[in-house]
């Protein structure tokens, strides 16, 4: 027979009523049927019939009911550690219940590069702000549909004509490398010719030539092409820039995301000439991120983070 059915089949006098087992809780952690009458808004002799009426559904006792004093039975003492377990448990379930209704979940999506270089550094900002916000970033070459996707915002990486949405910056690129690599007395690093004799540490990208994201800044050195003793090819930009740091070769840099490498000095630009890729990182809200209060707050850190960056730090060598 099933479970349910069964407990359909039991008799009322053995279905335990919560209602009842509210007015034993009281009752047993009082020792009073007058004080817990006093806490449930019940009278004394209300109390005590509702007693009468759970110990007659368990087939127990559950108080001794002495002059002027109550104390629990054996069973008196069972029912109500399981009654307490339960009850906290139920405190905790809702606890639970109302933080995860306070907390309200904002998802957006984004190139790793920005996710990894300037997005998670700035990011303890916005959530110290905004401690009810629970960030989710999904970073991903793909173009997320953020309909479908159920995403509120995404930070776009798109030709500067394309571009839809406020602008956070457009880009700049050059070369830059480690400072040990830039002190190798064996291998200089003072003219682009240079860079012959080392790395080049390059993302594969579908379709396009190793060194596509160099031809800005090859256009302007008024270069046709870069070679370079050797190539490491990577699957994802940050694993190129870890290489680069690592003193493994020269990476073309991406500005502003790489601009906090520069100010510690994990990185340097031996030739201090950037170039503008014409490309930029812009914001776009979907239809229900618009109407998400916790996304325009997030659109509008995002700007003004951007604006903040105003010293030319991705400049120095």
């Amino acid at each position: 027979m099933h479970p349910a059915n069964a407990k359909a089949m039991e008799p009322r006098s053995r279905q335990l009523r919560l209602d009842l087992l509210h007015t034993f809780e009281a009752a047993a952690r009082h020792l009073s049927f007058t004080r817990a009458g006093g806490e449930l808004a019940l009278s004394q002799s209300a109390v005590s019939r509702q007693i009468r009426q759970l110990e007659d559904s368990v087939g127990a006792a559950l108080f001794e009911r002495r002059h002027r004093a109550l104390a629990l039975t054996e069973a008196g003492r069972v029912l109500h550690r399981a009654v307490e377990d339960s009850l906290e448990r139920l405190r905790d379930a809702a606890a639970r219940v109302r933080s995860t209704a306070a907390r309200q979940e904002l998802t957006i999506t984004c190139t790793p590069g920005f996710a990894s270089f300037w997005l998670i550094p700035r990011l303890t900002r916005f959530t110290a702000a905004h401690p009810e916000v629970e960030v989710r970033i999904s970073a991903t070459l793909e173009l997320v549909d953020l309909e479908r996707s159920n995403v509120d915002l995404a930070v776009r990486f798109v030709p500067s004509a394309q571009g839809a949405g406020p602008l956070l910056f457009e880009e700049e690129v050059q070369p830059m490398c480690s400072p040990k690599l830039l002190r190798d007395p064996a291998r200089p690093l003072k003219t682009p010719a240079d860079l012959e004799r080392h790395t080049l540490l390059t993302v594969e990208m579908h379709d396009a030539p190793l060194t596509v994201d160099w031809e800005p800044w090859l256009r302007l050195m008024g270069l046709a092409s870069v070679r370079m003793a050797h190539t490491l090819r990577f699957t994802r930009y940050g694993e190129a820039v870890a290489a680069a740091v690592a003193g493994q070769g020269v990476v073309i840099g991406r500005l502003p995301l790489l601009s906090g490498l520069l100010r510690s000095r994990q990185l340097v630009a031996p030739f201090r000439t950037p170039a503008a890729s014409r490309r930029g990182y812009f914001v776009t809200l979907s239809a229900h991120g618009a109407h998400n209060a916790h996304a325009l707050a997030f659109a509008d850190w995002l700007v003004a983070e951007a604006r903040a960056e105003s010293v030319p730090a991705e400049r120095r060598a």
